[in-house]
């Protein structure tokens, strides 16, 4: 079993320090483009997934696993890098990239992280400077005093939220979606931890990226 999985998707360009974000002996997939990012922090990408259509086969490393699939498909490069880490029974996902070029795509992103058939991975999401965790049942949020965080409910009522490091604490409270209470928090210390009891959070740390964490 694999425990860490790496997607690297295309759209845009990789931070220098996303580098040093990845776990040791994680597998590295990359997502069509994401194949050209991982190779520029100097990573082994072990699988390539997706259509081709922002990448020549000629460019491919020998060594790397291809699974090309026809440009009319009916997922897109970054789901089929998830089924395929799925596959792989990795329990925890980092996703680089995919937030730039397309609001359409931004958002069908986010809320493919979120959905219920991928419950069973662990995923964070490093996309530009932000740094965004699904949440489903507790995790500790890292980073600099004064940093903003924003908590958004998905796909339904988040019930029994208890926060802790947050400027402004929530205790057994529910967030609907839609709701904007969540938005714009602080870090009020470098470690915060977020529960809930029922429902699905998205964490938002949007210059998370800018001062990382060392």
């Amino acid at each position: 079993m694999i425990s860490a999985a790496v997607i690297f998707a295309g759209g845009d360009r990789s931070l220098p320090d996303v580098a040093e974000e990845i776990p040791e002996n994680a597998l590295v997939i990359a997502a069509d483009g994401g194949y050209h990012h991982a190779l520029e922090l100097g990573l082994q990408v072990h699988h390539l997934v997706g259509d081709f259509d922002s990448l020549e086969v000629e460019q491919v490393d020998p060594g790397v696993g291809v699974e090309r699939h026809p440009v009319d498909k009916d997922a897109t490069d970054l789901e089929l890098a998830m089924l395929l880490a799925e596959r792989h029974n990795a329990e925890r996902l980092i996703i680089v990239g995919g937030h730039g070029g397309r609001l359409d795509h931004l958002l069908a992103n986010a809320a493919l992280l979120c959905r219920d058939s991928f419950a069973r991975f662990d995923i964070e999401w490093l996309a530009g400077t932000a740094r965004l965790h699904v949440i489903r049942q507790a995790t500790r949020l890292h980073g600099s005093v004064g940093e903003p965080v924003t908590l958004l409910a998905v796909g339904g009522i988040a019930r029994g939220i208890e926060t802790t490091g947050l400027a402004w604490p929530m205790t057994g409270e529910s967030l609907e979606p839609g709701s904007t209470r969540g938005v714009s928090n602080v870090l009020a210390a470098p470690v915060a931890t977020v529960r809930l009891q029922e429902g699905v959070l998205l964490s938002i740390q949007p210059e998370a990226m800018s001062h990382p964490v060392r």
